[in-house]
């Protein structure tokens, strides 16, 4: 019955013009996929914000208001203003480039996409100006195969378990050095233009090291928006992920011209 159901579905949609153009059974295959992943685990990689979050360090606090509460109005609206950078948030390649894709042109292909989680917590640990090597990626490959194309890369350092002190998630000494771990262009250079990966994140305020960034050095997250990529800052529990296997849904609301925003992202764990 069911075949039959199916051809039916196919004669007609040929006779009204191929308005459908699937057949049942092709939708019912998406809907055993979801029934697959939601048993799976779902792991939050989203810090919530509010007024006083870590934020990079040229930022002001967001305000937040009140407009119509449940009492006098019976609903309640709020009136935040905060930063298109602010919380875990999406930085698309205009952020830094001027006539570059914006987070609206951003295709919803790439909010969805093979997870790898480079783990350097431990290098991190013994050293918080600890940037990305390319034996930490050679060292991923010999366990888990080639990283794939396409893959959403995120470097775990375990820097978010500083959360919710700014002092410590930018840890400046006596001299105002940030002493936070980065990326290295070295490393960033081979995921996207060798591996070709679409897009990376990390657990701090910056793409560069502290180091760099104290000088108001930021060419590593220049030269990953320069390519037109997107990238995701302030990644939270990275430390419950397995490196290999998982998928990541990244998205943020559709804000025309947008420069940036906080995001919503998640993994599903194989």
């Amino acid at each position: 019955m069911r075949r039959g159901m199916a051809v039916a579905a196919a004669l007609l949609a040929a006779l009204i013009g191929g308005a459908m153009c699937v057949p049942a059974r092709a939708a019912e295959g998406l809907w055993q996929i979801y029934d697959q992943l939601k048993a799976r685990q779902w792991v939050d990689l989203t810090h919530p914000f509010d007024a006083d979050i870590p934020h990079w360090k040229g930022f002001e606090p967001m305000t937040r208001k009140v407009l119509y509460d449940w009492d006098k109005d019976g609903f309640r609206a709020e009136l935040f203003c905060h930063v298109g950078q602010w919380g875990t948030h999406v930085d698309p390649p205009m952020h830094f480039h001027k006539g570059k894709a914006s987070a609206d042109q951003i295709p919803v292909k790439q909010m969805l996409l093979p997870l790898v989680v480079l783990d350097v917590h431990e290098q991190v640990a013994r050293n918080p100006d600890y940037t990305l090597k390319m034996s930490d990626i050679r060292t991923w490959e010999a366990r888990h195969g080639r990283i794939p194309v396409g893959a959403f890369v995120a470097m775990r350092t375990d820097w978010a378990k500083r959360w919710p002190s700014q002092e410590k998630m930018q840890n400046v000494d006596r001299d105002g050095v940030a002493h936070y771990p980065g990326w290295s262009k070295e490393t960033l250079k081979f995921l996207y233009e060798t591996r070709g990966i679409t897009a990376s994140g990390h657990e701090t305020t910056d793409t560069d090291p502290g180091l760099a960034t104290t000088k108001d050095d930021y060419s590593l997250e220049s030269y990953i928006l320069g390519l037109g990529h997107y990238q995701i800052e302030l990644l939270a529990n990275l430390d419950k992920l397995p490196e290999a296997g998982a998928l990541v849904s990244v998205t943020w609301p559709d804000i025309k011209d947008g420069s940036g925003f906080p995001a919503r992202v998640f993994a599903i764990l194989p």
